[in-house]
């Protein structure tokens, strides 16, 4: 199954080489967003219902993303090349949607609940849920469309050898592009079928191992975002740092978005209840992952230290995990 995740990655990789920013990047994040709700989804149907699996999920996709990713690829194109550049108006487009959005599904409802449980009302979840596709389906348009520009690869100067030309040259052909996209759509497939028994190996964690609260929704996280970690760590190290944020800020952006309406639609159908707020410990980690992407995408520019700085914030995050 970890092959079949990994080779998205390199099918993917070969689409966006074809299509250029923000298609191929979309196309690995929707690749990414399948393989989550299909777990997810078998999870809910083949295993006990954890009502909390859903939060404790998308919050591990925002720490592991805008902390564990962000930082490695900040870190390790820091190193490589000093500092680099990217259009900070494309970061700050995704920063303004998934502020809101991550606080209006794992902090809101902890105020909402008239039970005294983190929950939302049936009606409630129908305008979170329809408020995320929309706001999600404005920034696509705006995305592919007028602002295309702001998600583009900020060039470095530099030779060129004719060996990358006549790589270039060949990856823009048509027959590359049907391949790697049949080759894709192949390798996803597996991923989804074996989905139903990863979900019986996470229920048998759950209630046999006794796994922390908050584990399954890492594991689940952890083998969904392998290839985007990979696709965003890639680009860095090749001084892509734009092709590097948008991976990794689409794939968060996408998890709340798209992930978080399907989910929901499918508890409403099978009759389950949702636990969506997340502790006040979770609350204070998440405030400070929010604050320090902002910080480091105000400026345009990336280094060695800001990835650092996410870094540490990632290994608080495992550690009260464990250590709550």
């Amino acid at each position: 199954m970890m092959g079949c995740v990994f080779s998205v990655d390199r099918y993917a990789d070969r689409v966006a080489e074809r299509l250029g920013e923000p298609y191929g990047t979309l196309v690995l994040t929707f690749s990414a967003t399948i393989i989550e709700v299909s777990l997810l989804l078998q999870v809910m149907v083949s295993g006990d219902h954890n009502p909390s699996l859903m939060r404790d999920t998308v919050y591990a996709t925002l720490m592991v993303v805008l902390n564990g990713i962000v930082g490695v690829s900040l870190t390790a194109g820091g190193w490589r090349h000093i500092e680099q550049a990217f259009d900070l108006r494309g970061a700050l487009a995704y920063f303004h949607i998934i502020a809101p959005l991550s606080l209006f599904v794992l902090v809101l409802p902890n105020f909402t609940g008239t039970d005294g449980k983190p929950t939302l009302e049936p009606s409630q979840e129908a305008f979170l849920g329809i408020l995320c596709m929309v706001v999600y389906g404005v920034f696509l348009r705006l995305q592919m469309g007028r602002h295309r520009s702001h998600f583009g690869h900020v060039a470095s100067t530099g030779w060129i050898s004719p060996r990358k030309e006549a790589k270039k040259r060949a990856l823009e052909r048509n027959s590359a592009l049907m391949w790697s996209l049949i080759g894709l759509g192949g390798a996803l497939l597996p991923v989804l079928l074996l989905s139903e028994h990863l979900a019986k190996i996470f229920d048998h964690g759950m209630q046999v191992l006794k796994w922390p609260a908050g584990f399954g929704g890492l594991l689940i996280t952890s083998l969904v975002l392998a290839p985007e970690g990979l696709g965003a760590l890639r680009a860095a190290l090749s001084n892509r740092m734009q092709r590097s944020i948008n991976i990794c800020l689409g794939s968060a952006l996408a998890t709340i978005a798209v992930t978080v309406p399907t989910v929901l639609i499918a508890s409403a159908l099978m009759g389950h209840s949702l636990v969506l707020g997340v502790k006040a410990t979770d609350i204070t980690l998440l405030s400070a992952t929010l604050l320090v992407v902002l910080v480091t995408f105000v400026s345009g520019k990336a280094n060695l230290l800001q990835g650092i700085v996410h870094l540490m914030i990632f290994v608080a995050y495992l550690f009260f995990m464990f250590k709550p």
